[in-house]
């Protein structure tokens, strides 16, 4: 387990970092933004990705999530910002929302992979977009090395082993207990199994949802990684990119631009 994982402060400085420099530009490639454009992320956690938008003062920013000590830490966060005022936090399911606000972008980093029938979600959340809404999305396809989520097992060899996460349910659920991962890890591991996402279904619930792709770039080293270990991002080699389900095992992340 690294120590993003338990300290929730240098996890929301990665995510304004990364947000700043990679996720805005990539956006702003697709559509002009300034303070009057609205913001809403969902599976907000403590708000990291909404800080550079709330920096800039951005006049209406709002972050949705179901943990309600991340909302708790969220607010204490922001408690002293200069715009403070600007942001809301709202601990709810998203689908228990029926007064549907639009906004002109939605953000999701590292989400969608935990949703429970995506297809439903993808479906629902138009609620919240205008016509010329841009809905930004980002992922680590289910295939790649550790699209399991593994990094996060305290065990030191299996938060380093990749691929394991792919093996059969019964083996990898023993593997998990044989290395001595505690229920509640073994159970968000069986989680992150059951909704992860590869590429391709992920671009076939956007067709069958009538979204369109207005950009996408897969990575084979994620822009996150240079806060993260240092390193530079790479954008994925185009023979690999082009080559459906096989591009999922190298593809650290996707990063998506669409619009209804």
């Amino acid at each position: 387990m690294q120590e993003r994982h338990t300290n929730r402060k240098l996890y929301f400085d990665e995510q304004d970092y990364t947000t700043k420099k990679y996720v805005i530009p990539f956006i702003e490639d697709t559509m002009k933004i300034d303070t009057n454009t609205s913001i809403l992320e969902i599976g907000c956690g403590e708000g990291g990705n909404l800080k550079p938008f709330v920096d800039m003062g951005f006049k209406r920013v709002v972050g949705i999530d179901l943990s309600e000590l991340k909302i708790e830490n969220a607010k204490n966060f922001y408690e002293e910002h200069e715009y403070k005022d600007n942001i809301e936090f709202i601990a709810q399911d998203i689908y228990d929302i029926t007064d549907f606000e639009k906004f002109d972008i939605i953000i999701m980093r590292d989400v969608i992979e935990h949703i429970h029938n995506q297809e439903r979600f993808m479906k629902f959340v138009k609620n919240f977009l205008k016509p010329s809404s841009k809905f930004f999305l980002a992922f680590p396809p289910w295939m790649n090395p550790f699209g399991g989520h593994q990094q996060a097992c305290k065990s030191r060899v299996l938060s380093k082993l990749p691929y394991f996460h792919i093996l059969p349910k019964p083996l990898f659920k023993l593997l998990l207990k044989i290395a001595g991962e505690e229920q509640y890890m073994i159970d968000a591991m069986l989680e992150v199994k059951e909704t992860g996402l590869t590429i391709e279904r992920f671009e076939r619930i956007l067709k069958k949802n009538d979204y369109k792709i207005d950009k996408r770039i897969y990575y084979l080293i994620n822009p996150n990684y240079e806060v993260k270990f240092k390193l530079k991002l790479r954008e994925q080699f185009a023979l690999i990119a082009a080559i459906p389900y096989f591009r999922d095992f190298f593809t650290t992340t996707s990063y998506y631009v669409i619009s209804v």
